[in-house]
């Protein structure tokens, strides 16, 4: 395949890791960041949440052979621990065993980390750039020089959007060719908090799960750091009671969470400080009708379809694109067509996981610690381990495998219905018919191996 030259805007997650992919097959790389170094102006935190680092993020890290580098940054998360309003916990695995496990990874630190390795393949990183505009049919770019307060046009074959949920690239394009852009809100915010380490230097409490505090409508969350703090992430509805319109300042936050979260109190000695300094961010999802214009430009990651966060695939759905757009190049020599065939594969799938994101904020916030939904989860188990050729969890399509998010939905759904037919008026697995939900499961389910 000959050289060509591509421009990415965007140095985050998703830019960063596509142009170590593209400089590693030879060709040029420009990337164009709005922001500056973030190694030498420091990474800026208060609105990041912490990277649930699974399988599709993972194969795009072997593509740019940084899979070892990043796993020395992460921190295993073996389930999830539940905390109740009394104080106790219930650890709930995700997979069967240490083979499906996620991995929580600081954002800014896997940032850093893909920055060098995209210098050391050799692509061009621009920082202070902002994308000004783009006159797509003389094949320019303007760019406004943050630092020097002046703007210059380059030349640009084909420019790649992945600068994130308010895209400058989408904005360009949608003055040439209608996106059908839709955000929709979800009507929740968040707030970022922190766990120091504990005075021997430890972590706080448990550090291999994703912690959760459900409290049926919102929730806290914690994820661990490799520094043994923990990223603690409150979300909140915007309105209502409780929300951050009532809950707003120094004197309601110490109360909410001494009424909701007591046993989060304690360990989270800066929690006034951090409330109340860390900006609320949003949490919306972004669908496009359209991701490309011709060869000419085209959108991956949040750019493109900005989900919420809580089945932990923004990322790993975004390398995920990067790693496809990347095959699509190479497979067809046309970017028209590479950027046709991108869209026709992954807008499908990114609306599957986007939905499926949603649907497990509810699962989190409402129902970790409800009797049928704990049921559910112990007959999936049993049914996984009686037909593994055939059955898995939803959850572990999505996290460990890199099965279509498309089929993982279709699937899921199927064995949604098949286990409310088996546990209904059942409270315990030993009252399920499990060699019938067996049955059912070849009768209604394709082996697995066809559909990864």
């Amino acid at each position: 395949m000959s050289s060509k030259t591509y421009d990415i805007i965007g140095a985050g997650l998703a830019g960063a890791l596509l142009a170590i992919i593209l400089a590693r097959r030879g060709h040029r790389v420009r990337v164009f960041e709005r922001r500056g170094d973030p190694r030498r102006t420091g990474y800026q935190g208060g609105r990041s949440i912490n990277l649930a680092l699974a399988e599709r993020g993972m194969e795009g890290l072997r593509r740019a052979g940084l899979e070892r580098e990043v796993l020395d940054l992460a921190v295993m998360m073996r389930g999830r621990m539940v905390h109740a309003l009394d104080g106790s916990t219930n650890f709930l695995r995700y997979g069967k065993d240490d083979s499906e496990v996620i991995w929580s990874v600081h954002r800014g630190r896997l940032n850093l980390a893909l920055l060098d390795a995209a210098e050391r393949a050799g692509a061009a990183i621009h920082f202070d750039q902002r994308l000004a505009s783009a006159d797509f049919e003389a094949g320019t770019v303007t760019f406004h020089d943050e630092v020097a307060g002046v703007e210059r046009r380059v030349g640009s074959a084909m420019l790649i959007g992945a600068d994130g949920a308010g895209s400058a690239l989408r904005a360009a394009m949608s003055t040439a060719i209608d996106l059908d852009e839709r955000f929709e809100s979800l009507g929740h915010g968040y707030k970022e908090l922190e766990v120091p380490p504990a005075s021997d230097g430890g972590f706080r409490i448990e550090p291999h799960a994703l912690h959760i505090w459900p409290r049926g409508g919102y929730m806290c969350i914690a994820l661990p750091n490799a520094e043994r703090t923990f990223t603690v992430t409150l979300f909140l509805p915007n309105e209502g009671d409780p929300s951050f319109a009532t809950v707003r300042d120094a004197e309601s936050c110490l109360a909410f969470f001494r009424r909701d979260f007591p046993d989060a109190v304690p360990i989270i000695p800066d929690l006034v400080a951090d409330f109340t300094g860390n900006p609320t961010g949003v949490l919306a999802t972004l669908r496009l009708g359209r991701w490309h214009l011709d060869g000419r430009a085209v959108l991956l990651g949040d750019a493109a379809h900005a989900m919420v966060p809580f089945h932990g695939q923004g990322m790993n759905c975004a390398f995920e694109d990067a790693v496809a757009l990347d095959e699509l190049l190479a497979l067809h020599p046309d970017p028209r067509d590479a950027c046709a065939a991108f869209e026709a594969e992954r807008r499908p799938n990114a609306t599957a996981i986007q939905d499926m994101a949603i649907e497990n904020y509810i699962e989190m916030r409402d129902l970790v610690d409800d009797p049928g939904f704990l049921l559910r989860k112990q007959v999936e188990r049993a049914l996984a381990d009686r037909c593994p050729d055939r059955f898995m969890p939803r959850y572990g399509m999505v996290m460990f495998t890199r099965m279509p998010y498309l089929i993982a939905q279709a699937r899921g759904a199927v064995q949604w219905d098949l286990i409310s037919g088996l546990i209904e008026d059942r409270q315990s697995l030993a009252q399920v018919d499990l060699d019938l939900g067996a049955a059912l499961v070849q009768e209604r389910l394709a082996p697995l191996a066809s559909s990864l």
